[in-house]
């Protein structure tokens, strides 16, 4: 038993409403967009080594040893026995540091700390509590020094961002354009269903007209099977039209790319949008500029210029030794108990301070220099990758202007050869009805202004696919329908 044909909904559809769809539902766009989210996380990764580091370390020690002799400031006089030495310390350490733009560190760290011991003879705190306050600054001097240098991958990871937002453009572009081109064949593929439906009802009223005379034995059964043959013959071409707008439909509807459930309904789509059929104006330098300005390819070949560039910079300065300054400075404070051990910290009474510099270097340095080698080729390579880019669009924005110049030619001229047809079926049928011809030339002039027709209708769906080549060429696809990536 065979299964109920689906019921069919009827869809209309316009080509800024199927492009906007297309957008929303491709699977390439929604993956190009995390993709594009991912290269923003990697600015916010790169900056993020420029955060501050806070650190906290609490510790408690105790120390019980056994004295043998005596100990200044703890027992006293002579021992004449093992004596316990209890020692206690609770300490804290909070430290602050932060990695400077210019390729260095700061740091900032305070250790309060509570000492007692016990016994205890002559100390002048037990327990005594301690502060100590300092500030560390560590600067590199030649590798690893200077904005630039330590800029260097953030400024790539923004360039990567960039560029993926330019590759994502150029799929919205991509995705526009195969719904454009599909768009137009299945204007085709319906106008052609017409053209082959007209071909049939000629043929059909051709085999009444002949059936009739041959009753009125005016005409030979020969013609009627002539006209009979077409009429099959006719049949079978709509069949196959009508089986391509089918074919159309599913294609379009694939890359609108609805769900499955949407997917297994039966929806015919109607194309609201006519083709254009008059000519544009066209400047062939006009479009190069235009897509030299705006091609998203330039933009990706100028952003790796730059990162190669930035990259090449670092590996330069990669290749100097390391020297770096350091230089701290500290206050201390005691105390009976925190807030004076505190006071005496601030006061400036007691203090300490340093400076030093630090030097190596790498016997050899080849990693170093094959490093920098490497990237003076990346460098290099990325520039001739722009040129070829910039001829590779040169060439591609000629070859669709000439494509859209041709394919407006071809409407004119098989509109003009569509004319004559017309007017050579006209006088056959004529002759026809007064016995001076043929059914055989007239239907060869039947199948002759149906393939006129047919390839008039080709000719303006060329034309309308070649102006959108052409725009995806100059990267003004999404101008068309005043669409913006935000």
């Amino acid at each position: 038993m065979s299964q109920p044909t689906p019921q069919e909904r009827h869809e209309a559809v316009s080509l800024a409403d199927a492009a906007v769809r297309a957008l929303q539902n491709n699977l390439d766009i929604s993956l190009s967009r995390h993709t594009k989210e991912s290269r923003m996380a990697d600015i916010v990764f790169e900056q993020s080594r420029f955060d501050p580091t806070l650190s906290v370390n609490g510790q408690f020690f105790r120390t019980v040893d056994p004295l043998e002799r005596p100990v200044f400031g703890a027992t006293g006089g002579l021992l004449n026995q093992i004596t316990k030495f209890d020692q206690r310390n609770h300490a804290v350490s909070v430290d602050a540091s932060t990695p400077l733009i210019t390729g260095g560190n700061f740091d900032v760290n305070y250790s309060p700390a509570r000492y007692s011991a016990s016994p205890a003879e002559g100390f002048l705190f037990n327990p005594a509590w301690t502060g100590g306050l300092s500030f560390t600054v560590t600067q590199p001097l030649l590798k690893n020094a200077g904005i630039a240098v330590s800029t260097t991958f953030i400024k790539v990871a923004q360039n990567n961002a960039v560029v993926e937002q330019h590759i994502f453009r150029d799929r919205v572009m991509t995705v526009i354009a195969s719904v454009e081109q599909n768009y137009w064949e299945l204007v085709f593929a319906r106008e052609n269903v017409k053209v082959a439906q007209a071909a049939l009802k000629a043929a059909e009223e051709l085999l009444a007209t002949n059936r009739l005379k041959a009753k009125g034995g005016v005409m030979s059964i020969v013609d009627v099977l002539q006209a009979e043959a077409a009429v099959a013959s006719r049949v079978e071409q709509v069949l196959v039209a009508e089986k391509a707008i089918r074919d159309e439909e599913d294609q379009l509807r694939t890359i609108l790319n609805p769900g499955e459930a949407e997917l297994r309904q039966n929806v015919r789509l109607t194309p609201v949008d006519a083709p254009i059929t008059y000519l544009e104006t066209l400047s062939l330098e006009e479009a190069i500029e235009t897509a030299i300005e705006q091609r998203p390819e330039i933009v990706q070949a100028k952003k790796h210029i730059e990162s190669s560039e930035l990259n090449k910079q670092f590996a330069r300065n990669q290749l100097l030794p390391t020297l770096s300054f350091q230089g701290t400075m500290g206050l201390t404070g005691l105390g009976g108990d925190y807030s004076e051990s505190l006071m005496r910290n601030f006061s400036g009474s007691f203090y300490n301070y340093g400076a030093g510099l630090v030097f190596s270097y790498p016997l050899g340095n080849r990693a170093a220099i094959s490093a920098y080698t490497k990237r003076q080729l990346e460098a290099k390579n990325a520039e001739i990758s722009l040129a070829s880019v910039r001829h590779q669009i040169i060439l591609g924005v000629r070859e669709a202007v000439r494509r859209v110049q041709t394919d407006f030619k071809r409407i004119e001229t098989t509109r003009s050869a569509r004319i004559l047809a017309e007017k050579q079926l006209q006088t056959e049928q004529e002759r026809l009805k007064v016995g001076l011809s043929a059914t055989r030339f007239v239907l060869d002039f039947q199948r002759d202004l149906s393939i006129a027709q047919g390839n008039e209708l080709r000719a303006i769906v060329d034309y309308n696919k070649s102006l959108s080549n052409l725009a995806r060429h100059k990267a003004t696809t999404l101008d068309r329908y005043h669409l913006e990536i935000s």
